[in-house]
């Protein structure tokens, strides 16, 4: 599977899951489907409880290699912030795990 595919899988499921999500808080879409959804950078709850960033870096007090999380829900009302990062990993490697697994 070439790189770009990957890379195609992996937006995928992180526009699903920041669809789902901007549902879950009961933000207003654009689309009901997820795969017409396009995440917007910053989307917040009509009450204004919950953030959802889309691929936004995260500052911190030290420096942090990969900064960039896929998405961050802010809880305003808590102060607590969820960094999600996907990692969808390559048929080829599962392939391999799976041949080396024994199943008694």
């Amino acid at each position: 599977m070439a790189r770009e595919q990957y890379i195609k899988r992996h937006d995928s499921m992180c526009v699903q899951l920041h669809c789902n999500t901007c549902k879950k808080i009961r933000g207003k879409l654009d689309n009901k489907q997820w795969y017409d959804h396009v995440p917007k950078s910053n989307k917040t709850s009509h009450e204004g409880k919950v953030t959802i960033l889309w691929n936004q870096p995260v500052r911190a007090e030290r420096t942090i290699p990969n900064n960039k999380p896929n998405i961050t829900i802010c809880d305003n009302k808590k102060g607590t912030c969820m960094l999600i990062d996907i990692a969808i990993p390559g048929n080829r490697n599962a392939i391999k795990k799976e041949a080396t697994t024994v199943v008694p």
